[in-house]
């Protein structure tokens, strides 16, 4: 299975300390509306550390009976503990997940031998396609190429890797080193990842914009390069600005309160923007015709 376009890091929905699922369910509705490419849930940006094992479930179950058979659902169950890993991997699969998503292990910070295990047990015993996310600035590790490679040459459920280290030479040197499929990790590099082989993004502004992602990549993807760089610059200033003004998700919670699509609601240690970084999202979002 091939995972590529646009597939939307949605956000978790709250509201007054709990799962808002009505407003999941306009969010997944919306995203299938715009033609997005797949669903990924319980992602960073789906602040997944807060979300309790029973919370994690409702939304897995909120996707597949919103969107099983209309697109790809790709659910996060990577944790800091194999166990728990496989336990939340074997729930996704019987929930009705198409793939997971497995971030690198944070805070104990494995060898290469103990990523290369901790991966494997969970391709071993779920059989789902599995994505590697590789984002080293959340998780204090990074896989190594040759460990990617093995993973992807000795499990066959091992498809692809989201590339987020911030690395276009790195994203290069993985690509000319094996066929592991390569989806960006960053909104802003989309496409220069693209251009060195990456299939598509699992993107943050898709929660506010999914069609102008799509285009993009569906316009490298088509060959339509100069369409694909023009909805690039476009949309670099917003992309920027979502990972940059205060740690993700933040950012993107706050534009979709700002458009009426959310409440204005995190779970600490995730908290509101300053005032000042809001109020300058704010106007980037007015400059950019994106507030209601």
């Amino acid at each position: 299975m091939h995972f590529k376009g646009s597939m939307v890091a949605l956000v978790t929905p709250f509201s007054e300390g709990r799962l808002d699922l009505p407003a999941l369910e306009r969010l997944i509705d919306f995203q299938l509306s715009e033609g997005t490419d797949g669903l990924v849930l319980c992602g960073t940006t789906g602040e997944s550390p807060t979300l309790t094992d029973e919370e994690q479930a409702e939304i897995v179950e909120t996707a597949t009976r919103k969107a099983k058979n209309k697109c790809p659902i790709i659910v996060g169950a990577g944790t800091n503990s194999t166990a728990k890993t496989l336990k939340l991997s074997q729930r996704a699969r019987d929930l009705g997940a198409d793939a997971l998503m497995l971030v690198t292990p944070y805070y104990n910070k494995p060898t290469q031998a103990g990523l290369y295990q901790h991966f494997g047990k969970v391709a071993r015993e779920v059989a789902l396609p599995i994505i590697l996310y590789n984002i080293p600035g959340r998780t204090g590790v990074a896989i190594a190429e040759e460990t990617i490679c093995r993973l992807f040459n000795d499990f066959e459920n091992i498809v692809a890797v989201k590339h987020a280290t911030g690395s276009v030479e790195g994203a290069a040197s993985l690509h000319a080193a094996c066929a592991i499929d390569i989806i960006s990790g960053d909104d802003p590099l989309t496409l220069p990842l693209m251009s060195i082989g990456a299939l598509g993004v699992i993107s943050v502004v898709a929660n506010l914009l999914p069609a102008k992602v799509k285009a993009l990549t569906d316009a490298w993807l088509a060959g339509r390069y100069e369409q694909a760089r023009a909805i690039h610059d476009e949309l670099f200033p917003l992309a920027k600005a979502l990972l940059s003004l205060e740690t993700n998700p933040i950012p993107i919670k706050t534009a979709m309160a700002l458009n009426d699509m959310i409440r204005e609601e995190f779970r600490l240690p995730m908290c509101e923007m300053a005032p000042a970084n809001k109020n300058e999202l704010r106007q980037l979002l007015s400059r950019s015709g994106l507030l209601k």
